[in-house]
């Protein structure tokens, strides 16, 4: 895992929406990743919502952006320890990506994927019911490419590894497939409220 400073050392004050075992980043808003950053120019980025579904479908960056906009404005927490609070992203609510493809009445669950390779899992109820976004702005601005741009998933009340960076789409399933972090000892869900951090938590 690539990693900056800000996530190990801190002292861990309590404060409202902090969840155990989590300190406040403040202005911070570290690095991490399990792979380099890719170039990838907005022209190149794709999205596309797959498997389980009545139809699948396939958007650029320009279609996706056609879609009603959304934001999502509050808190993030990370497996590592971090929380950071009042961030505001931009972009769609994956609701909006899920109802044009249907999911079929078999779909439980997801597999998120990076244009990396890299893969994160999700009940398909923690994506629906506006509790997830494909975000392409931060603060009213691009997202910068070390922090998942040109877009990426924010499913922010589940740990931020589950918010894939760079995202280019979704398999919905009829069963649970652990992704990367799960396959190598991390929790299958990653409730922060309940410190879902390892299997077994």
């Amino acid at each position: 895992m690539n990693t900056t400073r800000g996530f190990t050392g801190r002292t861990r004050a309590a404060r409202p929406g902090l969840p155990p075992g989590q300190y406040d980043a403040g202005d911070d808003w570290p690095v991490l990743s399990a792979e380099v950053t890719p170039d990838l120019a907005p022209a190149d980025w794709t999205f596309r919502v797959g498997g389980l579904v009545a139809e699948s479908h396939t958007w650029d960056l320009a279609a996706a952006r056609r879609l009603p906009a959304s934001r999502y404005a509050g808190d993030i927490h990370c497996v590592t320890g971090w929380s950071k609070f009042g961030v505001c992203f931009g972009g769609v609510s994956l609701d909006a990506f899920l109802d044009a493809a249907g999911p079929l009445p078999s779909a439980t669950h997801a597999v998120a994927h990076s244009h990396t390779g890299y893969t994160a899992n999700l009940p398909l109820a923690d994506l629906t019911g506006a509790r997830a976004w494909i975000v392409w702005e931060y603060d009213g601005r691009p997202l910068a490419p070390e922090h998942g741009g040109p877009a990426r998933l924010v499913v922010p009340h589940l740990y931020f590894w589950k918010s894939v960076k760079w995202v280019a789409g979704l398999t919905l399933l009829d069963h649970d497939e652990p992704g990367f972090w799960e396959q190598n000892g991390y929790h299958s869900r990653g409730n922060p409220w309940e410190e879902q951090r390892y299997s077994g938590d």
